[in-house]
């Protein structure tokens, strides 16, 4: 009886051994699979493209001054008639041309740190003509003929930040693909030498970010000329070799 027991408790003893061994062994496995499975690399890929703007705006803003409202009116008429004759002059179609009513400043109903002050005349009007034309390079080159209004007798007035022209690039979704293409070849590229340098190769992509496209002009001198910038930032992960 005793022996029995004995060979029932070695049984016991080596199955137990074998299956702790197995055990052991496929705990490991998952711990070595899990420890690759967080071994990655960030990186970032740049994609940068220069182009021409395919849109311009040029808002032409003018001031007329008089006693007479009516006088007033007669003279943002005739310089408003100037303007669009010079444009179309100038190659530009009329559905291209657009104008804004006129702002008028009474100036004897007007005060300075509460005081009056006297003015040549009493009615100041601003008012402004926009050319918006995909003709890039024609708008160019009539806003360099821009002397010829003034010699017309047509006071342009100096343009601020809320009345600037501007040269705007309307084509970036038909540029996205290829650009985010290029950075992500570029990510790629980094990501393989930072694996050769450790011993290792890249393997699936582990996480994605695109980032954001931006539209800076190329420099301040060249408005119509853009950069367009976008940075991608990718995790893939490292395999030993």
């Amino acid at each position: 009886m005793d022996n029995i027991k004995s060979r029932d408790l070695i049984i016991f003893g080596v199955l137990l051994f074998s299956g702790l061994s197995i055990a052991g062994v496929c705990i490991g496995r998952g711990m070595y699979k899990s420890r690759t499975h967080d071994r990655y690399v960030t990186v970032k890929g740049l994609a940068e493209r220069e182009v021409e703007a395919d849109l311009a705006i040029w808002p032409i803003t003018f001031s007329v001054t008089g006693d007479s409202l009516n006088n007033i009116n007669r003279e943002i008429d005739k310089n408003r008639t100037v303007i669009i004759s010079f444009l179309i002059k100038n190659g530009f179609d009329s559905s291209m041309i657009s104008h804004s009513p006129p702002k008028i400043t009474d100036t004897k109903a007007e005060r300075y740190y509460g005081e009056k002050v006297t003015h040549q005349y009493r009615y100041i009007a601003h008012t402004t003509v926009t050319l918006r034309t995909q003709e890039v390079k024609n708008a160019k080159n009539a806003m360099e003929k821009a002397g010829d209004l003034v010699s017309s007798g047509v006071a342009i007035s100096e343009q601020n930040w809320n009345n600037s022209t501007e040269f705007i690039f309307t084509n970036l979704n038909g540029i996205k693909p290829e650009m985010i293409e290029e950075a992500t070849q570029n990510a790629r590229e980094t990501a393989q030498k930072f694996a050769q340098d450790s011993g290792s190769k890249i393997g699936k992509i582990r996480n994605a970010s695109q980032g954001f496209f931006s539209i800076s002009d190329r420099d301040r001198n060249s408005p119509d000329y853009k950069k367009i910038r976008v940075v991608t930032t990718i995790e893939y992960y490292l395999i030993d070799n």
